[in-house]
């Protein structure tokens, strides 16, 4: 089988690159390989070609082909064999059809209180004029935020028990040392590592089975407008329910899918506009008089310059040609999603943080993809976007944010994740809040490295 050029050094050499310094490994091989090339990773038998042309991508993400093991062997004993993550074909279909009603329209736009009250009462627990790290606190909010739009815990004690507890397993498989332990694992027949986490999320079934059964006695609902609600009283065309292992597997999905990534691209957020304050600035206006045009250019180019989950591949289940690329079934592919998004064809000034471009122009289909693409772009990522106009609008009407350091944020792997090293770490002041504008969720910037390095030398550092 014919593969793309790609690094010569060996797959352990590889894989300590991609761990340590992804996106210096990435700009390196798109440098000496062009925008398709293959890399060798332990616990991969082949290669792993990326991609960073659109017209590929879409030919990939069109073909709906099927997932690639890997994200199968580390996800699985904590998502559970029937989240829709995992699943293929009409069975993912299936789920897919049932699972966009809450995620878009009139009944997303219902969680927006929610979010924004959760909001409110994580930002008066900041401590004033001292230094935190904001992330944490992001992560918070996120956690609240699907334990009751999503999870819709309503019983105290079970709440209190699920808030305390979720977080634990989210650190613990967020751990970049057990995403190692895994793939040398997988390569040499060695011990589950995951196995420890096994019995802190046996636990946490219990009692997600324990409000499942509640949801089931009262049968008319207990008027619960929550996602788990919206679920349990779902049809599949045959006229089927989810059964409670499967509405167990899928409410994990969504934890482990919506939580930390929004937090992460709302600490990443902020990272970028505390180094670009003209556009702070803009936002913190707009936010006040009540729009969010710009609001929402901010976000898509932070989740431009920011993509919080770098890959989203697939293995071919028939041959891809498209470009002068040919590529043959069975082959593992993926887009590098941060290649793509500083491509200059298709974003002038590739590097640095300009929100307005999105106001002048929007983006490609395949140029722009922080989700994915495909019949498996995130169900969620409409969802997210709301989280975070509504987060960002909440914070900058009632705190002034300061950077706590002049460096830009390094990145850190959070599981599939690529979050802020130090957390985004932040001074606040309180201002006082701005009368309502007119509706709206609430309401030539500096150039931007890249989250884990300078950038290269033949480009301007960044200032500040």
């Amino acid at each position: 089988m014919s593969y793309p050029p790609g690094p010569t050094e060996a797959p352990a050499v590889q894989t300590a690159r991609w761990i340590a310094r992804p996106i210096a490994f990435l700009e390196d091989c798109r440098r000496r390989f062009g925008p398709n090339f293959s890399v060798r990773f332990i616990g991969f038998t082949t290669p792993t070609v990326m991609l960073s042309d659109p017209q590929a991508i879409r030919e990939l993400y069109r073909g709906n082909h099927d997932l690639p093991p890997g994200r199968t062997f580390a996800l699985r004993p904590i998502m559970g064999a029937r989240s829709i993550l995992l699943l293929e074909g009409e069975e993912h279909l299936a789920r897919r059809k049932l699972m966009l009603p809450p995620f878009h329209g009139e009944r997303m736009r219902a969680y927006e209180d929610t979010v924004r009250e959760v909001a409110q009462d994580e930002i008066e627990r900041w401590p004033l004029e001292q230094t935190f790290p904001l992330h944490p606190s992001m992560q918070a909010i996120t956690l609240e935020v699907i334990l009751r739009a999503v999870f819709g815990v309503t019983d105290p004690h079970r709440r209190a028990r699920l808030r305390e507890m979720l977080p634990r397993l989210l650190n613990d498989t967020a751990s970049g040392r057990l995403q190692l332990r895994v793939l040398v694992a997988r390569r040499l027949g060695r011990s589950d590592p995951l196995a420890d986490l096994r019995e802190l999320a046996r636990a946490i079934d219990d009692l997600l089975f324990a409000e499942i059964a509640e949801r089931r006695a009262a049968a008319d609902g207990d008027g619960h407008e929550d996602i788990l609600s919206q679920l349990m009283a779902a049809r599949f065309e045959d006229g089927s329910q989810m059964a409670d292992q499967e509405l167990r597997d899928q409410l994990m999905t969504l934890l482990l899918a919506g939580h930390e990534t929004t937090a992460t691209a709302l600490a990443w957020t902020f990272d970028l506009l505390l180094r670009n304050p003209a556009a702070l600035s803009r936002l913190t206006a707009e936010v006040d008089e009540g729009g969010d045009d710009y609001l929402r250019a901010v976000i898509s180019e932070s989740l431009r310059l920011r993509p919080v989950v770098p890959l989203a591949g697939r293995r071919l289940v028939r041959d891809l040609r498209t470009d002068g690329l040919e590529l043959e079934a069975g082959s593992d592919v993926t887009p590098a999603i941060w290649l793509t998004h500083t491509r200059g064809d298709l974003y002038p000034e590739p590097y640095a943080f300009r929100p307005e471009r999105f106001l002048e122009q929007p983006p490609t289909t395949y140029g722009w993809i922080p989700f994915g693409g495909g019949v498996r772009r995130c169900l969620g990522g409409a969802f997210a976007e709301l989280e975070m106009r509504v987060v960002l609008a909440a914070i900058l009407r009632r705190r002034d944010v300061q950077a706590a350091s002049r460096r830009a944020e390094r990145i850190t792997r959070r599981n599939v994740t690529f979050s802020p090293r130090k957390g985004t770490r932040v001074r606040v002041r309180r201002r006082a809040e701005p009368a309502a504008g007119p509706g709206g969720v609430g309401g030539a910037a500096d150039a931007a490295a890249g989250p884990d390095e300078r950038r290269p030398a033949e480009r301007q550092p960044v200032s500040g």
